[in-house]
């Protein structure tokens, strides 16, 4: 029996502010009994007309997708916006996720999870008192407000807080934390991460401060509009004669130099921000052994795609610095783990990552907020050029100083690689 008759309509959309967050606006005469039902997935109300559903595990597509199914049920009128709708379609899991034997239906449990743990302590249920790093991540000792064992130790940030342990009085969960992190240990909640603070402002319905929009405005990097990559590719061929194009499969385009050391493959049925559109090689020699590749998603700003061919096509007369040299000058930030380095935009919106241990994935650059989301990806493996690099990072920095699109140039050859001897069509395969 729907509870109401399908005179209200409700439409959801994703949030122009957040990736991940999703706007519901309801009209209608019984907006009000919609909204009713939003509130139990967790939207919450920013305006007269508008909710928003901002989760700290990401997964506000999937609970969007419940919450529009429930009120079709109930009577109402949903609609979906088409972007929206695509992260519904997409499957998707979290990268170097740190409980790997787990399926993707416990994944977003465990999400689930952290994520009414998130909203015990905003909304007052769960008070901390004491917190600490425990080397690895943060922790955390505090008391649920009713319960029988309600004095919990937490450990884990973002979508992978969980209690770790349950205790029967405040005294003796206090100790055991004293007791576990010593001097490590801090009065009060740890500082509310990025994302925390991100989910906060949304859900009060708090604009961003011009500065900040300014500062959002002049930093966000170029999103290629739709077919951009396939006019970049077309100019590669009209514009630069130093490259010769094969179709042999109507998905697949493959660009071979003149010098037989570099192919590129283009796929034009790379339609998701993050489906591998490129996937570049070089080779020791025309029949030589591949020495490093590369893969760019369909995402991935324009001039940085062009930055990488043009190194292949023209390499410099001098050899430019370690990338790490280019992203300390820009005053990125760097950060050191045990498997790898990071360098983070000033915004957070670009991070360029080292794996010193890998081969396939040495080195990544992405757009967005993790790599578990990436707006766009390229990835390179060992072997590939430091100048290279140095050169992509500057790239990167450059996109985030100016908010307009630079349109590709052609490309330069004041350098020219050798023409092989070797016939045209012997193109190498990955």
């Amino acid at each position: 029996m729907p509870y109401a008759p399908a005179d209200a309509h409700v439409r959801f959309a994703l949030h122009p502010d957040h990736q991940h967050a999703v706007i519901a606006t309801t009209t209608g005469p019984t907006a009000d009994a919609a909204r009713s039902h939003l509130h139990d997935h967790g939207f919450r109300s920013t305006g007269p007309t508008t909710m928003v559903l901002a989760r700290i595990d990401h997964e506000e597509p999937h609970y969007t997708a419940q919450a529009a199914e429930q009120l079709r049920r109930y009577g109402f009128t949903t609609e979906i916006d088409p972007a929206l709708q695509e992260e519904i379609d997409t499957e998707w899991t979290w990268a170097n996720y740190s409980m790997p034997w787990c399926s993707r239906s416990e994944i977003r449990e465990v999400g689930a999870t952290a994520q009414r743990i998130q909203d015990d302590i905003a909304e007052g249920r769960l008070t901390i008192h004491l917190h600490a790093d425990d080397g690895h991540t943060t922790v955390a000792v505090g008391s649920y407000a009713t319960g029988v064992r309600r004095h919990v130790h937490l450990h884990g940030e973002n979508h992978l807080r969980q209690i770790s342990t349950s205790y029967d009085t405040k005294a003796e969960a206090m100790a055991e934390f004293h007791r576990l992190y010593s001097v490590a240990v801090r009065p009060g909640p740890a500082p509310l991460t990025d994302l925390e603070q991100t989910v906060r402002r949304l859900l009060a319905g708090t604009p961003p401060s011009t500065a900040e929009e300014t500062s959002a405005t002049a930093a966000e990097p170029p999103v290629p509009e739709p077919g951009e990559h396939e006019a970049f590719l077309a100019a590669l061929f009209d514009e630069d004669r130093q490259w010769e194009k094969y179709r042999p499969f109507d998905e697949t385009t493959i660009a071979s130099h003149e010098s037989l050391t570099v192919r590129v493959e283009f796929d034009h049925e790379a339609r998701h921000r993050t489906d591998v559109a490129w996937t570049i090689a070089e080779y020791d020699g025309p029949v030589g052994d591949r020495l490093w590749h590369a893969t760019i998603t369909a995402g991935t700003p324009v001039p940085l795609i062009h930055t990488i061919l043009q190194h292949l096509d023209a390499p410099p007369l001098t050899t430019a610095g370690h990338p790490d040299d280019v992203l300390h000058d820009a005053a990125w930030h760097p950060a050191s783990h045990p498997a790898r380095a990071t360098w983070t935009a000033p915004d957070r919106s670009i991070v360029f990552e080292s794996t010193p241990h890998a081969v396939a994935d040495r080195w990544t650059l992405y757009g967005g907020e993790d790599l578990d989301r990436a707006a766009w990806i390229i990835r390179a493996s060992a072997g590939v050029p430091h100048d290279l690099l140095a050169q992509l990072a500057s790239t990167a920095a450059d996109l985030l100083l100016s908010p307009a699109r630079p349109s590709p140039r052609p490309l330069p050859a004041p350098v020219r690689r050798r023409p092989a001897t070797v016939p045209a069509q012997r193109v190498r395969g990955r």
